[in-house]
């Protein structure tokens, strides 16, 4: 004869203490992988804007050799002696040599800041949805439930998948 074992529920301190234990550990990755997604979009943020003024900064350049360009130009057109002539428009060839390396420079920059600027929402929803699941879990250690705990772990996943997203830009057409 098998003996009846009685099961009895779980008092409330009881489920407090199993889901404070599951959630806090849940809630210490998540606020270290919101850390690394503030730090991580930080820089981002930062290599958009460094980009942005280092590319305006090429474009002026280039403005600056185009216009030293035409003046050489209209220089060796107005020049008496050949000497000076040759002189003003080797001066405008290489005025317009520059201009060349400039705006690959530029165009480079830009590209680096506009891949930036793909990356910059996914940070930021990371980010959020990450707070939303601590929140959330912090919820449910003081409501003892362990379905806010399972839905807040879910939101936790989305989160960090969201994260992956603007670190490696995994899924293309998202992108």
């Amino acid at each position: 004869m098998t003996e009846k074992v009685e099961v009895k529920p779980l008092t409330r301190s009881e489920k407090e203490a199993k889901i404070k234990d599951k959630a806090g550990f849940v809630i210490v990755f998540l606020a270290a992988l919101l850390a690394i997604n503030t730090m991580i979009g930080g820089s981002n943020s930062s290599k958009i804007q460094n980009n942005t003024i280092q590319a305006n900064n090429m474009w002026a350049w280039y403005q600056a050799k185009n216009v030293r360009g035409v003046l050489y130009e209209i220089s060796a057109a107005e020049a008496n002696k050949p000497e000076n002539k040759e002189k003003f428009l080797a001066e405008a060839k290489r005025m317009s040599d520059d201009k060349k390396e400039i705006m690959e420079k530029a165009k480079a920059l830009e590209a680096e800041r506009d891949e930036a600027k793909k990356r910059s929402p996914w940070f930021t929803w990371g980010g959020s949805i990450l707070q939303i699941s601590i929140v959330l879990l912090t919820a449910s250690i003081l409501a003892a439930s362990m379905a806010m705990f399972y839905v807040s772990t879910v939101v936790g996943v989305a989160g960090a998948l969201i994260v992956t997203q603007a670190l490696w830009m995994w899924i293309p057409w998202l992108g």
